[in-house]
């Protein structure tokens, strides 16, 4: 039963501080010009429902499919961020046996040098 009373109280109150506050003119043309707009707003929906359930039905539609469209570019990054998972490796070792074949010639000072800068630039990538 107490809780009855109390929120019956708490309804009273805000009907009691909102005709209060209506004393005030500006908050009266305040509220007249948002109940108007409210209205209108229900008065259209009342008068047509096809259109709003048809913009609904759209709005939905074109969400469905950007989610689609994002989830498929998300598994198209995936396999390739995968693919070059894979392939480093294989540059690395096509890297060593470079290396390992140039080292045996007179230029392998340069070799080591370019080498080491595809290796600096591959260890950027895969970060």
């Amino acid at each position: 039963m107490g809780k009855n009373l109390f929120f019956k109280g708490i309804i009273y109150g805000a009907l009691a501080g909102g005709a209060l506050s209506l004393l005030d003119k500006k908050t009266r043309q305040d509220m007249k010009v948002n109940v108007k707009k409210a209205y209108e707003q229900v008065s259209y929906v009342v008068r047509h429902p096809g259109e709003i359930t048809e913009n609904v039905k759209e709005t939905a539609e074109k969400l469905r499919n950007t989610i689609e469209q994002v989830s498929e570019d998300i598994s198209y990054i995936t396999e390739k961020v995968d693919e070059l998972r894979e392939l480093t490796p294989q540059v690395k070792e096509v890297i060593k046996e470079t290396k390992s074949t140039f080292s045996k010639h007179e230029d392998s000072a340069i070799v080591d040098d370019l080498l080491k800068e595809i290796v600096v630039e591959e260890e950027t990538v895969e970060k």
